[in-house]
């Protein structure tokens, strides 16, 4: 019987994302301030020596976190140009990814609404809002262009109402998640969304 060893890259990504599970699950369960390079190497089974050999820094594990966190929160996107259609369905699809919320939805809100009071997060996530934000806009500019969203519709104050929405949203399924019946409020959302953006 052979096993089959594994190579230096996937014993190197086995651990990074071992690290980064356990970081997700500290800031989850503790917070932000909670969170050390060596509570992180404890809680993975690993040393403090490897996290920081891997990250270099508690801000650089953050970094990755919050990135790890949002990429990729609204499947089913990619390859789809932009403009009303694909706007509507990553609004809808935000909400609906809100229902399942996971560790990482948890714990990107949980850094999001840290940024506002902790200096060293507030750079970081002004650049997520800013991607974010480019996101919509270039959906809107590609509907007004293209026909299926009104002219006079403001594409910057509009991605900007896009993004607090969802975002508070989430906040509010953060705290009470009982209250947000996210498959119910999806439809609604969107239907408003159209309501208010597509040529008629």
């Amino acid at each position: 019987m052979t096993t089959t060893r594994r190579t230096q890259k996937q014993r190197r990504e086995e651990a990074e994302t071992a690290l980064l599970t356990a970081a997700a699950e500290l800031v989850d369960e503790q917070g932000v301030h909670a969170l050390t390079l060596a509570a992180v190497g404890e809680r993975a089974g690993y040393s403090r020596g490897l996290v920081t050999h891997h990250f270099g820094s508690k801000q650089a594990l953050v970094e990755r976190l919050a990135r790890a966190a949002q990429a990729g929160f609204v499947p089913g996107l990619d390859g789809l140009p932009a403009g009303l259609d694909r706007l509507l369905r990553l609004i809808d699809g935000y909400i609906g990814e809100l229902g399942r919320m996971g560790v990482l939805n948890r714990v990107f809100l949980k850094l999001w609404t840290e940024s506002a009071t902790t200096a060293e997060l507030t750079p970081l996530f002004r650049e997520r809002n800013e991607a974010f934000h480019a996101d919509l806009y270039e959906d809107l500019a590609a509907g007004i262009a293209d026909g299926t969203i009104r002219a006079d519709v403001a594409p910057d104050e509009t991605a900007i109402a896009v993004v607090a929405q969802l975002r508070g949203i989430g906040m509010q399924r953060l705290i009470d998640p009982g209250r947000v019946d996210t498959e119910r409020l999806r439809t609604h959302v969107t239907a408003l969304w159209r309501q208010a953006l597509e040529r008629v």
